[in-house]
């Protein structure tokens, strides 16, 4: 009998250690910013821990389906196909936008090209232009690097252009993966969250403002101005998606992030808030 009450003390003990844990996983793009709210919610919520790990909005929007995780962070809107997942569960989601983000389209800082359009950006990118001999007059192979599969970024950026990614394009795991391959290769080319370049992350790159045929003013992914107006073509909300059964636990950071301390944070790591500092 007492190793019964035992037993049931430590589950109950677990069961108590689980409910102050959120588990929040997926964007790469968020996962950065997600670790410093997390601390400072900490700091002023020392009985609550929240946990954080990457692996692309597709991994999280699964763990979050398994029920490995509280909140999926995703770069992206959760698509059709993972609609109906939730659905042949019977599993009711939500989503919260807490911020956000613009894609920059680096390349080294030495290649002779100050801007580019979304046309010239898709050919480069599906592989139609393999040189640089256009664009910068330098006859060198367009090197791109890009995500894997998995990452929100990867579909946006191919949703936006309406292009299918090179076969030859190199699938990095992270943002700052592709910044480093790009500060070591004079003729590539990638794409990764603003908030990674802000803030003196571009060193040795060169982040290159992007137009569009019917606007041709080129606008940077830094141009806060902008990014307020809605004026740059890779400009994106930034999800959280949960179950609307684990509202009342994860309901504190919530509120968190959309209070004036958390959008202050959102808005000091490079990121876009939604509400006027």
């Amino acid at each position: 009998m007492k190793y019964c009450f035992f037993c049931l003390a430590i589950l109950l003990q677990s069961c108590i250690e689980q409910d102050k844990t959120i588990k929040i996983k997926g964007s790469d793009t968020e996962v950065n910013l997600a670790v410093e709210l997390a601390e400072s919610f900490h700091v002023m919520n020392p009985i609550v821990f929240v946990s954080i790990s990457g692996g692309g909005s597709g991994l999280g929007i699964a763990s979050l389906l398994n029920n490995t995780a509280d909140i999926a962070n995703s770069s992206r809107s959760i698509n059709e196909e993972e609609i109906t997942l939730f659905q042949q569960k019977g599993i009711q989601i939500d989503s919260f936008i807490f911020a956000q983000d613009a894609i920059a389209i680096v390349v080294a800082k030495d290649l002779p090209i100050d801007s580019i359009s979304t046309n010239d950006l898709a050919a480069v990118l599906s592989g139609k232009y393999s040189t640089w001999k256009s664009l910068a007059n330098k006859d060198l192979p367009v090197n791109i690097y890009g995500r894997q599969s998995n990452s929100g970024t990867h579909d946006f950026v191919k949703d936006k252009l309406s292009i299918e990614f090179s076969r030859n394009a190199k699938e990095m795991n992270g943002n700052a993966q592709i910044l480093e391959a790009i500060r070591a290769d004079h003729s590539g080319i990638g794409y990764v969250g603003a908030g990674y370049v802000s803030h003196g992350g571009s060193k040795a790159l060169k982040i290159l403002p992007v137009y569009t045929q019917e606007n041709k003013d080129a606008v940077s992914p830094l141009d806060a101005q902008k990014i307020a107006a809605g004026k740059y073509f890779f400009q994106r909300p930034l999800f959280q998606y949960y179950k609307t059964s684990s509202y009342i636990k994860i309901k504190p950071f919530l509120d968190y992030e959309k209070g004036q301390a958390g959008q202050s944070i959102i808005h000091s790591a490079g990121y876009y808030p939604l509400r006027k500092l």
